[in-house]
């Protein structure tokens, strides 16, 4: 019987031991770091691309930092705000995965000419990309009426689907709705009449299953070129804060703010109308296109 007692022992052991060892397979609790470009952002999860993962989950917490470095030997580290993970920048991540399989980040870090970089491709973009839908749009209205002219139009609006599919494989946000704050010269105060309008474009991103709030600002070339950079940076700060305290756009919706400057002047510059049309800022609706089911 003792002999018996001793077997049932070693065998319950045994057991014991690989059902341990299954469970610890679950998560790690080790620090892992990976580096790589954001790819997508829907509200606490952020996809990273990196050498080893096309589409790495990341999850962000409330206690996740995250942090611009700064200096010659990238030694200073400044807190930034989860907004400036956007898509296309490149990111530092640690943390620990948890037992779905995503990294859950302690810490977060980038180089802040790469924030600007990201900003800057993600701008041009949308802009481009909206000239591509609107030119489309417009060929599709002329097809109805310039039956001599079918054969040109059919060429042309395959080169617009096209150059709308080559962006989109880059972008992988749809703009679902955009509002435009048009600002008196050298001054960053939003006028009544807008509130309204970014009123209803929160209410309407509220009913977007993943949506993102996009805000870049921007200037006429009138004046220094440092000072238009500050007061674009200042504009988009004005509408962001509109938006998430009327608005109550919660803050892991919002990309960070873009201070576009003198950059994408739309209005002649030499007229009081087209100066008055670069003083702007441009608030978009976004959805991903993983999210909406493309």
């Amino acid at each position: 019987m003792k002999i018996h007692s001793v077997r049932v022992s070693i065998v319950i052991l045994v057991i014991s031991t690989f059902v341990g060892l299954g469970a610890n397979k679950a998560f790690s609790t080790d620090m892992m770091k990976v580096q790589g470009f954001v790819k997508a952002r829907n509200g606490d999860v952020m996809v990273v691309q990196t050498p080893e993962s096309p589409n790495l989950d990341i999850l962000l917490t409330d206690a996740t930092k995250v942090g611009q470095v700064e200096g010659v030997l990238k030694a200073r580290r400044k807190e930034m705000s989860m907004a400036a993970l956007i898509p296309g920048l490149a990111v530092k991540v640690e943390g620990t995965y948890n037992g779905e399989n995503q990294l859950v980040a302690t810490a977060v870090s980038f180089k802040g000419n790469d924030l600007q970089r990201a900003q800057s491709i993600q701008a041009g973009m949308h802009e481009t990309q909206a000239k591509a839908q609107e030119n489309r749009e417009e060929l599709e209205r002329h097809q109805e009426t310039i039956a001599a002219q079918q054969s040109e139009l059919a060429q042309n609006k395959a080169s617009i689907d096209a150059a709308v599919a080559r962006f989109g494989q880059l972008d992988d946000y749809y703009i679902l709705d955009e509002v435009t704050v048009y600002f008196a010269n050298g001054k960053s105060v939003v006028d009544p009449q807008y509130m309204t309008q970014l009123d209803a474009l929160a209410q309407k991103a509220a009913t977007v299953n993943g949506y993102m709030i996009e805000v870049k600002g921007f200037t006429s070339s009138s004046g220094s070129t440092e000072l238009n950079q500050q007061l674009s940076e200042d504009r988009a700060d004005r509408v962001s804060n509109i938006l998430i305290q009327q608005g109550h756009i919660p803050l892991t919706r919002m990309l960070a703010p873009g201070a576009m400057g003198e950059s994408h002047q739309i209005g002649n510059q030499d007229t009081e109308q087209g100066e008055a049309a670069n003083r702007r800022v441009v608030v978009r609706v976004l959805q991903n296109k993983a999210t909406a089911g493309v």
